[in-house]
């Protein structure tokens, strides 16, 4: 597991060439490990995720693939099932529908099978708004993939955690969805360690502790509420921030233990009011902290809407602004 001593030491990298690192020391040091999918060999992903992989392990280790989603999932299945660990990328995670029957099969295997066969499967998928995407790349589709009993679902917000987790998944031995927020991508830069290291991947992370109110949050909207938390403090308000890393399983001890430290809570998701998982957190502490909560728990997401165009992009997603006002709300009760 990671242990970071000194955090001045290791490369300063995008999230995005933390996810490269990740994908190349593992498959330098297992090779088991294959990366499919659209464009992914000889032009390294379309956010060039995956560039330079081919030329280092060849044609047989890292494929360019038809554009046909179920495929590449159907063909993932088979795969694992024969010994290899597959990690696919679907382009963006709102082509997701085409790999559903897939992606049902990976999550029941172990069960089907009484644990007898592996499904060593890591699924990679672009989401998330904030760039100006065209319709149907931006989608938040976290909460549907989060309903899959026997699926871990990844969310990364940093460089380091991205490296960690990824190298995680693809040890694990069960199916991963790995989705990683577009925005994050290039946006900011990391210490990050040169050698391999691993994440749990059903942990949450505590980033700033506060003893006002509970912040959990996962995504890009880690970023912008570390920024709503420093204006918070600016005016007396301490508050605890909580990054989910993992949408499922999600580590509600962790967020148990700050709520009854602050009583307060307050949930952030981008994704739209009846998506994402932010109503399932907010169901599970109502009756896991009942009395120990001030007042009514906050819930901050996107409109129940379709994602609009990058036109009114910017005024539909939560933003500082809005996580601000949403924590003084919650607090007021």
């Amino acid at each position: 597991m990671y242990n970071r001593k000194n955090p001045e030491a290791g490369n300063n990298l995008t999230m995005v060439k933390a996810i490269n690192q990740a994908l190349e020391l593992e498959m330098a040091q297992d090779d088991r490990v294959i990366l499919f999918g659209q464009d992914v060999g000889k032009n390294g992903g379309v956010f060039r995720a995956t560039e330079g992989l081919q030329e280092k392990f060849g044609k047989q280790r890292v494929l360019d693939t038809p554009l046909a989603e179920s495929g590449i999932s159907g063909m993932a299945i088979g795969l694992a099932y024969q010994g290899f660990r597959p990690v696919i990328e679907i382009q963006f995670l709102g082509f997701i529908f085409e790999t559903m029957d897939s992606i049902n099969q990976m999550a029941r295997a172990s069960y089907r099978t009484a644990g007898h066969l592996k499904m060593p499967v890591v699924l990679r998928a672009p989401f998330g708004g904030g760039v100006g995407t065209p319709e149907f790349h931006p989608d938040n589709f976290e909460g549907l993939l989060a309903q899959f009993p026997g699926l871990k679902v990844v969310i990364p917000s940093s460089a380091i955690d991205a490296k960690g987790l990824l190298t995680a998944a693809i040890r694990d031995d069960g199916p991963v969805i790995f989705l990683e927020h577009m925005l994050l991508y290039r946006s900011f830069r990391e210490k990050v360690p040169e050698e391999s290291y691993s994440l749990a991947l059903d942990q949450a992370n505590c980033l700033c502790e506060g003893e006002d109110l509970t912040l959990v949050t996962y995504g890009a909207m880690v970023r912008m509420a570390k920024e709503a938390v420093e204006r918070a403090a600016a005016e007396g308000i301490r508050v605890e921030l909580i990054d989910l890393r993992s949408v499922h399983p999600i580590d509600y001890d962790t967020i148990l233990q700050s709520v009854k430290k602050t009583q307060h809570l307050l949930v952030v998701q981008e994704a739209q009011g009846i998506a994402g998982v932010g109503n399932r957190i907010v169901s599970e502490m109502a009756r896991r902290a009942f009395y120990d909560l001030l007042s009514p728990i906050g819930f901050l997401s996107a409109p129940n809407t379709s994602f609009p165009y990058k036109q009114i992009e910017s005024d539909w997603l939560p933003d500082c602004d809005d996580i601000v006002e949403a924590i003084k709300t919650t607090l007021n009760g």
